[in-house]
């Protein structure tokens, strides 16, 4: 792969005087921000995939293992970080397009926060991709609970107004079924037992993080996503009981389910002083309430195949 300052290739060309010339064309780049979390990993296979050439965002304190898979995936790779200003110029130079998936919640490091990577290292790379004259900006936002208000809907909100002055795509994803359907967050599905946050009967629109990358890619080339924020879902919203039931039938378990009181929720949300905590709280409650976004326009738009419920339980549940 070429360096990252400057990707050109030479095509030829016959200028008046009959003499044969090359002339160089540079070659559109997308920059991946967050290229090893969740999101940003996919993206960057996809984008390869469609033989787009791709520099991924890396820090010194980033896994070497996704690192690596990224440059065997031919991937460029640039160190950089959102909260380091001057490295951002550099990995915006000679840059069409901006992806990024980048977030404190998942794979925090030392330094990071809510405030120092979702809101003003987000920032920080809006202005480098406004002083490099970037074409478009992607950004993965999330839908934020209605009536609430949360550190990290804050720095969403605040990013999402920033972009205002730029071509930009805002993916407002809903609750991603890998992240919250998962043993992390207590829905065990090979041990038979889940923790559902509130009663359980409000549906939620789950989605799959790969239906996401796959938005991003498709969003960054379409003139139909150029200025415009999205709301993202799965294919049907699904109450967490009919999920748990979903789950019970393809397995043959019956699940042991515990509930944990929206009470309960409302007052760690209340007392939470640390921004994540708050902002975790918060989700917990938006997942309470329900999320459900109507998503067959965007389907016939854009032609995006998205993952049920039913889809990710025979995939999980196979592997498992």
């Amino acid at each position: 792969m070429s360096g990252p300052d400057q990707i050109v290739d030479t095509e030829p060309y016959t200028p008046l005087s009959g003499y044969t010339l090359f002339a160089t064309r540079r070659i559109a780049m997308d920059l991946i921000v967050g290229a090893t979390g969740l999101v940003g990993s996919e993206v960057c296979l996809r984008l390869l995939k469609r033989g787009r050439s791709v520099r991924a965002l890396v820090r010194t304190t980033s896994d070497p293992v996704k690192v690596a898979a990224l440059r065997s995936a031919g991937a460029d790779t640039i160190l950089g970080d959102l909260k380091d200003p001057a490295s951002l110029v550099a990995a915006c130079r000679g840059v069409d397009t901006i992806i990024s998936t980048a977030s404190s919640t998942l794979s925090r490091q030392q330094g990071d926060s809510i405030e120092s990577v979702d809101h003003l290292g987000q920032l920080n790379l809006i202005q480098a991709a406004k002083d490099a004259a970037v074409q478009r900006f992607i950004f993965v936002s999330f839908r934020v609970p209605t009536g609430l208000r949360f550190p990290l809907g804050d720095a969403k909100i605040s990013v999402e107004q920033a972009l205002a002055t730029l071509n930009y795509t805002i993916l407002r994803a809903s609750w991603f079924m890998e992240v919250w359907l998962s043993p992390a967050l207590g829905f065990d599905y090979t041990n038979a037992t889940a923790t559902v946050y509130g009663e359980g009967t409000n549906p939620i629109s789950w989605v799959s993080y790969v239906d996401v990358a796959e938005m991003c890619v498709v969003a960054s080339k379409h003139s139909a996503a150029e200025r415009k924020a999205f709301d993202f879902g799965g294919p049907a919203a699904v109450t967490p009981l009919d999920v748990i039931t979903k789950f019970q039938q393809i397995s043959g378990k019956t699940f042991t389910v515990q509930h944990v009181p929206r009470e309960a929720l409302q007052q760690q949300f209340d007392s939470a002083t640390d921004p994540m905590q708050k902002s975790f709280a918060a989700l917990m409650l938006g997942y309470a309430n329900g999320d459900s976004t109507e998503m067959a326009v965007i389907q016939q738009q854009f032609g995006i195949k998205l993952t049920s419920v039913d889809d990710y339980a025979r995939r999980v549940l196979a592997a498992a």
